[in-house]
């Protein structure tokens, strides 16, 4: 970091690619279907990881799971399926594989069901994002109210790896919270996107 770059969430500082990630695309707020349910995916095969690793094999896990079209998902075959087990571009988890088939499934019955997805996971905060003002990475929490009811109504529905504190990354990934901290040079840019944001 040079004296004259940016400030940004200390919590990016480590990589160029973190950085980029931080700048480019956490916070930002996302309306998309399809898109909510890979950032939530992706966040449950983060469980007991740091984000870093699961960033650098995103490109992984777009092409294994088709993109994460949840009706491609579950079209997959047993062969598919298994080949994903020794996948080295993914985590190489069963359990966690399993879930994305799982959350697919859940998905798509919360589509039968006639619930939009995306309005569904947006009302947790009303429907519109929380702007946050933190001072320091520290005061930011790791999981709320807003994310134990997610988390709750998620598993419900037949979800899986997601829990409160999955959830609130998730939140904070896909901008129904700001938490970027106020001095970061991403606020206000962010702030006044959230302030446009309509589902």
């Amino acid at each position: 970091m040079t004296n004259n770059a940016p400030e940004r969430c200390s919590w990016c500082e480590s990589a160029d690619d973190y950085r980029a990630y931080h700048d480019n695309v956490w916070g930002r707020p996302v309306s998309d279907p399809q898109e909510l349910f890979a950032k939530l995916c992706l966040d449950g095969q983060q469980a007991g990881l740091s984000w870093i690793t699961i960033l650098r094999k995103q490109a992984g896990y777009e092409k294994a799971f088709l993109n994460f079209n949840p009706q491609a998902i579950v079209a997959m075959s047993d062969e598919d399926k298994e080949a994903l087990y020794t996948n080295s571009d993914i985590i190489r988890s069963k359990k966690k594989i399993d879930a994305i088939f799982t959350n697919a499934e859940a998905y798509l019955k919360l589509e039968e069901q006639g619930i939009k997805f995306e309005q569904w996971l947006w009302s947790f905060v009303g429907g519109k994002p929380v702007i946050n003002r933190y001072k320091t990475q520290a005061e930011i929490p790791t999981e709320t109210e807003a994310s134990r009811a997610m988390a709750k109504a998620l598993k419900k529905a037949g979800f899986k790896f997601v829990g409160p504190t999955i959830c609130y990354a998730f939140m904070e990934a896909v901008g129904m919270v700001n938490d970027h901290v106020i001095s970061c040079h991403c606020y206000e840019p962010v702030v006044k996107q959230m302030k446009q944001f309509t589902l």
